[in-house]
């Protein structure tokens, strides 16, 4: 099931939020010339109203009406591009992604993870654990240039005996010239649903949870 608006609904949604600030900025307008009409009419004749002083008042409500139309364009502009990010996100449904984590699924003697480096470095190690924490495997991918970098586990473990299917954490670690440089871990997963909040639009993929589309770094 996907839990998302679609473009129709978005549009109407935001046609319906314009007609409504634009009620409300009528009705302010309306109240403010009566009170100014009024307060004409009851004026001191030799006291009256001074010409830079109304003037200054119709500056005014000009400001906020403006402010009022501009905050309307603007939340009708989100909504319509709310609505457009599900329905893009609505096509990666059944498709792995690469996000952000520290997780993998083993499956099979095979699962699959990547590291994403900011510099190129010339010693890249992944490190992977159990649920318990305890180390099973050590790969050593070698030197790698700077961008995403994906990587095979079979399911050996380092004492050469075969790793139970299961959920595995990993972490990893990059060198330059004996110094360590930045990596972030990334995880594979199944997309298995869109969803939209007041929050933006999220993705639900495999054991990764919830995550909104700005983690996500690739898609297969």
């Amino acid at each position: 099931m996907v839990d998302s608006v679609n473009s129709s609904t978005a549009g109407a949604a935001a046609t319906k939020s314009l007609t409504s600030s634009s009620a409300d900025i009528g009705a302010t307008q309306d109240r403010f010339l009566k009170l100014l009409v009024t307060q004409m009419k009851n004026q001191d004749p030799l006291n009256p109203l001074d010409n830079a002083q109304v003037t200054s008042q119709m500056a005014q409500l000009s400001t906020v009406t403006g402010i009022d139309k501009l905050n309307a364009t603007v939340q009708a502009l989100s909504s319509s591009m709310m609505a457009s990010q599900s329905l893009q996100a609505v096509s990666m449904i059944g498709h792995v992604a690469l996000t952000d984590g520290d997780s993998m699924e083993l499956t099979k003697g095979n699962a699959y993870g990547g590291v994403e480096l900011k510099d190129p470095a010339d010693k890249v190690t992944v490190q992977i654990a159990d649920a318990s924490g305890g180390l099973v495997r050590t790969l050593h991918l070698g030197a790698q240039e700077s961008g995403i970098v994906d990587f095979n586990w079979d399911g050996m473990t380092d004492s050469g005996d075969t790793a139970a299917d299961g959920k595995y954490t990993f972490t990893a670690v990059s060198e330059l010239s004996g110094k360590k440089t930045d990596v972030t871990t990334l995880s594979y997963g199944l997309v298995n649903s869109v969803a939209q909040s007041s929050g933006g639009v999220t993705v639900n993929i495999g054991n990764q949870g919830e995550v909104g589309l700005n983690a996500i770094r690739k898609i297969l």
